[in-house]
């Protein structure tokens, strides 16, 4: 077994408070300091097994994305108000998707078969995404073996798993191989990563001030195109949409989609195909635009540039817009184009090592959520408002800029949880005080509300989930 292999004491560092990682956030994004004597947090670490602070992340950055919706408000009306999140309801908005039942049916597994960690013949692990029908079929061709979990298992023992993870990079699939933090840190992205902020907010362009008029809702007549799949950028949707945007989701057919997120992240958002590879569908965006106020995207970096709907091209198209990427590994560094999703970011980057130290194994552990999608998602949201915010009173086009890596070195520096692998799981009987009920286009929703409360503006989904495709390409009167 290689050094790098072997379990390793693991010494905890203390956690950082979450207020201390609230304002962080919040004076990085330029947010006025005033407005942090209106939230309140409550609970405390650990809410989740982990040994990181998974709870903190998650009570922070669903705080800092509902801080911005109340100051937002304040600027339209005038007016503030007080802001709550509790850290365990965060922690458990954090795995929502695990927790939603359809007229009291639990959803479908979301994980194919042969998905999942694998030992490499030198000994290193490898993950393996293979969700999306291409992706997997992408694995099968490029191992040349069978669809089975064992006949993957014996043909990676005839490789070394950072070739494996170059090959599959080369032929766009999603592997990555396993390091530790130290790894990881050496690695040219890792220092890519190291480099930059936790995320940015740019401007991009000139255009007029636009103040939003008071209104009931902090987002009330703010348009939201929503270019995203799986977690990350749905989350974002869904918490724009929780503040009373319009968040019009984009796909098209020829798209692989996993149900069970889409009805869970699908909460207040209306539901269109657009065909972008034809000049018809190019047309139908181009026209949408006219009328929006944000673009939010998560395609591999320079996919929508290459058609015409990069960041500077949606600002000249739409001067004044608020455009939001979200990447795996950052838009710089060798791995800048690289596909990835949460689960490939936390191997990649030293978090499954880390857990595994923690709990004294040498198999690979991941956290006990999707913590990076989910963080990312809700600071996604939380520049996406304060972009906003800035375009109120200043003016321009703007550009907000976060990835899964860059909100894993976040959490990274929050600090570790000392026993915080004890925790009980937390089961769906454990959650129904955090439930409410929606008539949804898939039956009877059951899911987790909202974790932030909001004195005057409450959180809430006023549109159902709906199957996807199911509205037109249009923005409602």
């Amino acid at each position: 077994m290689l050094p790098s292999q072997r379990s390793q004491e693991y010494s905890p560092s203390k956690p950082v408070e979450t207020r201390a990682a609230l304002a962080e956030l919040w004076q990085a994004a330029g947010q006025p300091t005033e407005a942090l004597s209106h939230i309140r947090l409550s609970g405390a670490e650990p809410v989740l097994p982990s040994s990181f602070a998974i709870g903190t992340a998650a009570q922070a950055s669903i705080g800092a994305s509902a801080l911005a919706a109340a100051e937002l408000w304040h600027v339209r009306c005038g007016r503030r108000q007080r802001v709550t999140v509790d850290m365990r309801h965060a922690a458990i908005e954090f795995r929502s998707e695990r927790y939603f039942r359809v007229d009291g049916r639990a959803p479908a597994e979301i994980w194919d078969k042969i998905a999942g960690i694998y030992r490499c013949g030198d000994g290193r692990w490898v993950r393996l995404h293979t969700n999306f029908p291409h992706h997997r079929d992408g694995v099968l061709a490029l191992l040349a073996c069978d669809y089975d979990k064992a006949a993957v298992q014996q043909v990676l023992l005839d490789w070394r798993a950072e070739e494996l993870e170059e090959a599959a990079a080369r032929a766009r699939l999603v592997v990555t191989a396993k390091r530790s933090f130290e790894e990881w840190d050496r690695h040219p992205q890792g220092a890519a990563v190291a480099a930059l902020p936790v995320f940015s907010i740019e401007r991009i362009g000139d255009a007029p001030a636009r103040p939003l008029a008071a209104a009931p809702r902090p987002l009330s007549g703010v348009r939201v195109l929503d270019f995203t799949r799986i977690i990350a950028g749905p989350v974002c949707g869904r918490t724009l949409a929780a503040h009373g945007a319009d968040v019009l989701l984009v796909t098209a057919a020829h798209l692989p989609a996993i149900e069970p997120l889409v009805i869970d992240t699908g909460r207040g958002k209306l539901s269109c195909r657009i065909d972008l590879r034809d000049a018809a569908g190019q047309s139908t965006l181009r026209a949408l635009l006219r009328d929006t106020d944000v673009f939010v995207q998560g395609y591999r970096p320079g996919a929508l540039q290459s058609l015409g709907f990069g960041p500077e091209q949606v600002a000249h198209l739409r001067p004044g817009i608020v455009y939001v990427s979200l990447s795996a590994y950052s838009h710089v560094g060798p791995w800048a184009d690289r596909r990835g999703f949460d689960s490939l970011v936390q191997t990649a980057s030293g978090f499954n090592e880390a857990e595994a130290q923690a709990a004294g194994t040498d198999q690979p552990r991941p956290l006990p959520a999707q913590a990076l999608d989910h963080a990312a998602g809700y600071l996604m949201a939380f520049g996406t408002i304060t972009a906003l915010a800035r375009r109120c009173t200043e003016g321009g086009s703007w550009h907000v800029r976060v990835s899964l890596a860059q909100t894993g070195k976040w959490l990274r520096q929050l600090g570790r949880i000392e026993h915080g692998l004890a925790c009980d799981e937390t089961s769906f009987d454990d959650v129904q005080d955090l439930l409410e009920e929606h008539d949804s286009g898939f039956g009877c929703l059951t899911a987790i509300r909202h974790a932030a409360q909001l004195s005057e503006t409450p959180a809430r989904w006023s549109r159902p989930s709906m199957p996807l495709g199911a509205h037109l390409a249009a923005w409602p009167e």
